[in-house]
């Protein structure tokens, strides 16, 4: 696994282990060293992770332990690796493969459902993204427009055709190793929902909007209009979400990129 940064340990566990804070927005992630194993440690990890394991879409999970205090502590393969750039989220086809395993698994599908996992559509996202919004970004012109755009817009996707999704599948969940095996990461987002919710993360923040058509006709071979149109509505969904996490979080340059793809996508 992949992480960078620091910051303090902040639950008990088992001494023998040494406990290495990995970057991140959860503050439950660290890499665990003992003797010479290296493994990833994640607290109280989405239970949907040992599904997801066995079906290889992220790394092996080792074991799961729970703490004294309650806390269920999951280890995970570690290995040498980094995430995606940009570049590579628009042109590794290994991004559309796990896409589609993902999107099309039933078991997986119905992992999630005995766990109870969430179903959203696609105006939850809408209320979630107003819910608590910064005054800056309720005054902001460009982002009034994305909003009053999707507000007038809303796709409607049959839920029972829902289908178990990433739910932030931007590229810093996307980990490649060093012999060249890609992992999606950090399900705790996992959501049954629209498939368009994962195409659009990625089409919207990474592939220019002239290439989606070709993008997505790899991803599905019919239909792709209606598909096209959902992923449209879910990329400026995406954009909006990001902006008010990096807001929120002080991210300016990260603030500024979502501001200049929305404008580029919405400009008509």
């Amino acid at each position: 696994m992949y992480g960078g940064g620091e910051e303090k340990v902040i639950f008990k566990f088992d001494e023998n282990w040494n406990l290495q804070p990995l970057k991140g927005d959860t503050g439950k992630a660290y890499k665990g060293v003992k003797d010479q194993e290296e493994v990833f440690l994640k607290r109280n990890s989405t239970p949907f992770l040992a599904a997801l394991s066995r079906e290889g879409l992220t790394p092996k999970l080792l074991w799961t332990r729970r703490t004294g205090n309650g806390d269920i502590v999951t280890a995970q393969e570690w290995f040498d690796g980094r995430q995606l750039t940009k570049e590579e989220m628009a042109s590794n086809l290994e991004v559309i493969r796990i896409l589609t395993h993902l999107h099309h698994s039933k078991s997986l599908k119905s992992m999630l459902k005995r766990m109870e996992g969430s179903e959203k559509s696609a105006f939850d996202f809408l209320s979630e993204y107003v819910t608590n919004l910064p005054r800056p970004l309720k005054e902001n012109k460009l982002l009034m427009k994305v909003f009053k755009y999707l507000e007038d817009h809303l796709p409607y996707y049959q839920p029972s055709h829902y289908v178990a999704c990433h739910g932030d599948a931007i590229r810093q969940n996307w980990l490649i190793s060093s012999d060249d095996n890609l992992y999606l990461v950090d399900w705790d987002y996992s959501v049954l929902c629209d498939p368009a919710l994962d195409l659009g993360t990625i089409l919207g923040q990474y592939v220019a909007k002239e290439d989606w058509s070709d993008w997505l006709s790899l991803y599905q071979t019919d239909r792709v209009d209606y598909l096209y149109e959902r992923v449209y509505w879910y990329a400026g969904m995406s954009l909006l979400m990001q902006t008010k996490r990096s807001f929120l979080n002080e991210e300016h340059d990260e603030l500024n990129r979502c501001l200049l793809r929305l404008e580029e996508i919405f400009s008509a």
